[in-house]
């Protein structure tokens, strides 16, 4: 499990089967992890988020790693950790030259990415500033993460248990599709049910329009819980 509560990472790279197996990963050893497809997502993410540690792909499409570290550096500390395929020394160097903390070459086992982390967390200052509160806006409602609870204005929005668990699902992956089988899954994990298939599926799709009537201003055409086309759904906040 992780060493320190309520750590929250980024995991960026843009191969999505990449993605997906660290974010399960690291779930499973007790960490809260968002993940981004490139450095403009990113960016997105950390406008509204604050993250512990990034885990950083080098070979990205558009801007890649070195480039994203460099740009980071001008405004943030956030410990950073690069994943490459490139094993060579000279590029280790040009990562930890423009503010990387660690590096870590492909293929890596996951045992040893989880060690590294644990490593640079440790070594990160304490925090000398308190975080800023985790909120995602929808339009005219609010959704703290910490708490896990919905405003709209001073009126809080009720949520099911179900709606709550969706919410904390899909608010630690804003900006990324979630298909309905991880749905079914994690939701399940969360009851300690392990029903699967289609039914389950169709359950999730009832929930996901009882929620969407919760903050969306016209339900059947959503704006900030997306039907993504083959992918399932994704929380788009502002």
């Amino acid at each position: 499990m992780s060493e320190q509560p309520d750590v929250h990472l980024l995991i960026v790279d843009d191969d999505e089967r990449i993605r997906s197996l660290l974010q399960k990963f690291l779930v499973r050893h007790g960490f809260w992890v968002s993940a981004a497809r490139d450095a403009a997502h990113a960016r997105r993410l950390l406008g509204g988020l604050e993250f512990d540690l990034i885990v950083l792909d080098v070979m990205m499409p558009g801007e890649d790693g070195i480039s994203f570290t460099r740009d980071l550096r001008e405004t943030m500390q956030t410990p950073i950790l690069l994943l490459t395929a490139r094993g060579e020394t000279s590029d280790r160097i040009t990562g930890l030259e423009a503010g990387a903390d660690d590096y870590l070459s492909k293929p890596f086992e996951p045992k040893e990415l989880l060690l590294r982390i644990n490593a640079i967390l440790r070594r990160a200052p304490l925090e000398a500033t308190p975080k800023v509160p985790k909120v995602l806006h929808l339009g005219q409602v609010r959704y703290d993460v910490d708490r896990g609870e919905m405003w709209h204005g001073d009126i809080q929005v009720r949520l099911t248990a179900t709606e709550a668990a969706l919410m904390r699902i899909f608010a630690a992956r804003p900006g990324e599709p979630v298909s309905r089988g991880e749905l079914v899954e994690d939701l399940n994990r969360g009851t300690g049910r392990g029903e699967s298939g289609q039914s389950q599926e169709r359950a999730v799709d009832v929930q996901i329009t009882r929620l969407r009537r919760k903050f969306e201003a016209d339900p059947k055409q959503p704006r900030y819980l997306q039907t993504v086309r083959g992918a399932g759904y994704m929380l788009a906040p502002e």
